[in-house]
C-alpha cells in the first residue's frame, strides 16, 4: 500500500497545535512532509516552531497539494486539495442539552474520513456512513494522547511554568466557556477558601474562549497554593495532577484517561455518571476531592470500564494508526461524492478571502 507524504495541518483554534503535532511527529517519521495553514484570527501564529513550515494563504496551499488535509475541528473548506480527515479536537461528552446529530456526530458534509477515539464513537459513526455513504470511518485512538503515554515526546514549552511539586497532592481545576455548563463562576469562592487551606497546591486552565472577566477572578487567587496555567498544551497539567475538578468539557474525559478521578459540577452528560463523583453544590467540593484521593473500589472499577468505550488505547500510536487510514482511504475513496456544501464553502471563502475557482 502506497503511502501519502504530503499532509495538511489545518488549525483554526491554539488547542490545535497540540493535537496534530503527534502527527507531524510521525509524519516526518514516514519520511513525509507536514505544512501548516493557520485559518482566520483565533489562532496564535506566533506559537509555531521554528521547524514548523507555515503556508499562508490558499494559492499556496493548492499548489503544494496536500495529499491529506488533518482537521481537529468541525468544518475544513471543500476548495483546499486532498482527503479530509477528521481528528476531532475533544471527547463526545454527550451533553443532555444537545442531540447526537446537533453534536459529536453531527455530519456537516465536509470530511472523507473520521478518525475515531473509540468504540462508543465508532459505532455512531459507522452508522451514519451507512447511511451517507461519501465517507469513511477509522478507530484509531486521538492523535492528541500520544504524548500522554509517551512523556518524552512532549517537548513544546510555551505555557506557564508549573509550581515545584512539594509532596501536596495536585488539584486541576478545568472549565468549559459554555455559560450555562461552566462550574467556575459557582465554584469561584469555594475554590478560594480551599486555597487558603494550603491542604492541596491548585492547577486552573481554561478553555480559551472562556469570559476573560472569569479568568481574570482565578488570575487573582494565584499564590503559593494556586497557579493560573495559560497553555496550548493540556497534557502536562493532567500528568501532573491528582484529582481534576471540571463540569461536562471534554478535557475531563482526557484526565480520566489516565486511570485518576474527576470531580464534576452539576455535570449534564447523557448516561451513566458513575465514572464521576457530581456534586451539585460548591459546599460540597472539599468532601468530594478528598474522596477522589482516595480512590474507592467502586469507582476506579467504573472508571476502568468507561475507559474501555471511550479509548482503549495505552500505546501512543494513534497518529501512526490515523496515517495508516489515510493510505487505506486514498486507495478507496467511498462510492459516493460529498454534498456540494454551497453555503458553508461561501462562508470559508468569505473568512479566508478566498474568491477563485
Amino acid at each position: 500500500m502506497p503511502e501519502a507524504q504530503r499532509f495538511l495541518l489545518y488549525a483554526e483554534q491554539n488547542y490545535a497545535y497540540a493535537i496534530l503535532r503527534p502527527l507531524q511527529t510521525a509524519i516526518r517519521a514516514r519520511g513525509g512532509e507536514a505544512r501548516w495553514f493557520l485559518a482566520g484570527d483565533e489562532i496564535n501564529t506566533g506559537w509555531l516552531q521554528p521547524d514548523e513550515q507555515r503556508l499562508t494563504d490558499i494559492d499556496a496551499v493548492r499548489a503544494w497539494a496536500p495529499e491529506a488535509v488533518l482537521v481537529p475541528g468541525n468544518m475544513v473548506p471543500g476548495f483546499i486539495p486532498g482527503l479530509k480527515v477528521a481528528v476531532f479536537h475533544g471527547f463526545n461528552v454527550a451533553k443532555a442539552t444537545r442531540s447526537d446529530d446537533r453534536g459529536h456526530f453531527n455530519i456537516r458534509g465536509c470530511f472523507d474520513l473520521y478518525c475515531t477515539q473509540g468504540p462508543n464513537t465508532t459505532a455512531g459513526f459507522e452508522e451514519r456512513a451507512a447511511r451517507y455513504g461519501y465517507f469513511r470511518v477509522a478507530e484509531t485512538g486521538w492523535p492528541a494522547l500520544d504524548p500522554l503515554f509517551n512523556p518524552e515526546a512532549d517537548t513544546h514549552p510555551d505555557s506557564t511554568p508549573l509550581p515545584t511539586p512539594d509532596g501536596r497532592p495536585t488539584i486541576l481545576l478545568c472549565s468549559t466557556f459554555t455559560r450555562s455548563l461552566s462550574c467556575a463562576p459557582h465554584l469561584l469562592e469555594a475554590v478560594r477558601q480551599l486555597r487558603d487551606t494550603g491542604r492541596w497546591q491548585w492547577l486552573v486552565q481554561f478553555h480559551p474562549k472562556m469570559d476573560p472577566a472569569m479568568i481574570d477572578a482565578y488570575k487573582a487567587l494565584t499564590d503559593d497554593n494556586l497557579t493560573y496555567i495559560e497553555t496550548d498544551n493540556v497534557l502536562p497539567l493532567l500528568r501532573r495532577a491528582d484529582v481534576m475538578v471540571c463540569d461536562t468539557s471534554s478535557v475531563m474525559l482526557m484526565f480520566l484517561i489516565q486511570r485518576k478521578p474527576v470531580v464534576t459540577f452539576r455535570n449534564q452528560s447523557q448516561g451513566s455518571r458513575e465514572h464521576l463523583l457530581n456534586i451539585r453544590d460548591a459546599d460540597q467540593l472539599a468532601n468530594a476531592v478528598d474522596t477522589a484521593l482516595a480512590q474507592p473500589d467502586t469507582l476506579m472499577s467504573a472508571i476502568d470500564d468507561y475507559i474501555t468505550q471511550l479509548h482503549p488505547y495505552r500505546d501512543g500510536l494513534a497518529s501512526q494508526r490515523v496515517l495508516t487510514a489515510v493510505d487505506r482511504a486514498l486507495e478507496r475513496p467511498p462510492q459516493r461524492r460529498k454534498p456540494i456544501n454551497l453555503v458553508r464553502n461561501l462562508k470559508e471563502r468569505k473568512k479566508l478571502g478566498y474568491w477563485k475557482p
